[in-house]
């Protein structure tokens, strides 16, 4: 927030618009690089084919996120000339740059200026004023130092005082939110299950078995001192055969495991392809989810079927390149469980996917497969959107990660059990 503030008051003694866009745009390539860097990960799975786009990937994005910051920059010189109001027409055009970047381009709000509170108290106030909100709280208190200024060696005191006032403000009404009781218990007991599937081992055909195997031992680990659990949930995409290829699977994994097994698997109809959840158990296949919104250029192409239509199929979903988009959010009824929501990995980073109104559900499940993420700053970074999709909904949320961070995460986004990155393991929660 400190470097946000400052970065209102070099572009609000911008003398014109240009260099308040130069500023605008240093500032957020040196954000979105750090915030970002992760983003080299995927492509060191397979580094002899991938790796060197690796530093383009990195580049293109930090530098496709700076503009998010230098348009409005920009338009702040344009529209508000002078000091203080550059900076402060800045620090709101900021706020709605945060919510374009949750839906153009199909969206990618990661890295938000408001996401800084998510791991503190003053995040609950996402219960009230959803993530955009908490962009608003950190403009609002790096754009007041800039206001009711005075003469003096410390000019911007009483506007820096106010915006602690600000902050000490919502961190209060976080902690009041905190000490209100959790929704009630389910009452469903769950065994979240993580294999430390490494992904450049994931689709060997020998560690395949190796991994399906140890999904198979850790669901089945039977536990004295508490009742089998309701059902076993495996992460994103966690088996290496199609759904359509299951044959008897379903009954012989719950068989085995001894209770339903919710889980991520990939599914085919006709050539398109699909990114699901669904329960396998004694009566068989159940009740099926499919990801509806999917990573642009990691899952599909963007115009890819437009592309089809003048012959280039090479980059079509509709002919097998890449997945198809499923319908959209829903709210899955399976046997013995409250009613849940299911979110494919990327989606939970989006808070207008929560489904609410009359088909609230109970709780929210998230499988992932993070392991193309790295180890550093990825994870956690996703791991925290999932918590602000709890506080936001007022919904616990059970995360199930292929090679971490797997959770449980209460109604406050309060972490109650995690189990480290690559570490193979099991969570059994009861609530």
């Amino acid at each position: 927030m400190l470097a946000l503030a400052l970065l209102c008051h070099r572009i609000a003694r911008a003398a014109t618009p240009r260099a308040a866009a130069w500023h605008g745009f240093a500032a957020g390539l040196g954000h979105f690089a750090l915030a970002m860097s992760w983003i080299v990960e995927p492509f060191l799975v397979e580094p002899e084919t991938y790796g060197w786009m690796a530093p383009f990937a990195l580049l293109f994005m930090a530098a496709g996120g700076a503009l998010f910051w230098t348009v409005p920059a920009w338009l702040a010189g344009r529209l508000a000339h002078g000091f203080p109001r550059q900076g402060l027409a800045f620090s709101a055009l900021m706020v709605l740059s945060d919510w374009l970047r949750g839906w153009i381009f199909t969206g990618l709000p990661w890295a938000l200026t408001g996401h800084v509170w998510i791991d503190t108290p003053a995040g609950q106030v996402a219960a009230t004023l959803g993530a955009i909100g908490l962009s608003g709280l950190t403009m609002l208190a790096a754009a007041l130092p800039l206001c009711f200024r005075r003469p003096g060696r410390f000019p911007a005191l009483p506007g820096t005082v106010l915006a602690l006032l600000v902050v000490a403000t919502a961190w209060s009404a976080g902690l009041a939110r905190l000490a209100q009781p959790l929704p009630p218990d389910t009452g469903m007991r769950l065994r979240l299950v993580q294999p430390d599937a490494t992904q450049a081992l994931k689709w060997d055909p020998w560690w395949s078995e190796v991994f399906f195997r140890r999904l198979l031992d850790l669901s089945a680990i039977r536990d004295p001192d508490m009742p089998p659990p309701d059902a076993v949930i495996w992460p994103e995409t966690a088996v290496n055969f199609l759904l359509e290829q299951a044959g008897t699977a379903p009954q012989d994994i719950a068989a085995y495991v001894g209770a339903p097994v919710v889980l991520g698997i990939q599914r085919v109809e006709g050539e398109r392809y699909f990114n699901s959840l669904t329960e396998f158990s004694a009566q068989g296949i159940g009740p099926i989810y499919d990801k509806f919104h999917l990573v642009p250029f990691g899952e599909y192409t963007p115009w890819g079927d437009m592309m089809a239509q003048l012959g280039i199929r090479a980059f079509a979903a509709q002919h097998g390149f890449g997945y198809s988009a499923g319908p959209g959010p829903q709210v899955m009824r399976l046997p013995g469980l409250p009613p849940m929501q299911p979110l494919i990995c990327y989606e939970a980073v989006f808070s207008d996917h929560l489904v609410s109104g009359e088909n609230r559900p109970s709780w929210l499940l998230q499988v992932t497969n993070d392991a193309w993420f790295g180890q550093w700053s990825g994870p956690w970074q996703h791991l925290a959107q999932a918590r602000l999709r709890a506080i936001e909904s007022g919904l616990p949320l059970m995360r199930a990660a292929n090679t971490g961070v797997s959770a449980v995460i209460d109604a406050r986004g309060g972490l109650r059990a995690t189990l480290e990155l690559n570490r193979a393991g099991r969570i059994d929660a009861a609530g």
